[in-house]
């Protein structure tokens, strides 16, 4: 059974920084997507960024573009998400994404997700 177990949300002061960390079991990273996602109530899902953990590409929203890292440990079988300089409206539920055949933004194209971790960021 696949499990995708995210760890590091919390709550931060504008500008500030916080890692998220999304764990697998029964399941091992590969160059199939690897996304994270977040939402707010009454909003749509919506793509952050996504990387190949074997292959190394990636694929940010523009919204995060320079602030954002994705990155994996294929040795730990996780995968990370950098966030500095957090605004105000980076406050969501932060989900991972895993088994996605190519580098997609939409969360139509993963067929696993983790439980969600809440981010907050006050201004």
């Amino acid at each position: 059974q696949v499990q995708l177990v995210e760890s590091g949300g919390g709550s931060v002061q504008a500008g500030g920084a916080l890692r998220l960390s999304c764990a697998a079991s029964g399941y091992t990273y590969s160059y199939k997507g690897v996304g994270w996602f977040r939402q707010v109530p009454g909003k749509e899902r919506e793509g952050v960024a996504v990387i190949s953990p074997r292959g190394g590409d990636t694929l940010y929203a523009d919204s995060v573009k320079g602030r954002f890292t994705i990155s994996p440990d294929n040795a730990k079988n996780t995968v990370y998400l950098q966030m500095n300089s957090l605004k105000p409206e980076d406050t969501a539920m932060y989900y991972c994404a895993a088994d996605s055949p190519g580098l997609f933004l939409i969360p139509s194209g993963y067929k696993n997700w983790g439980q969600g971790n809440q981010v907050t960021v006050s201004s």
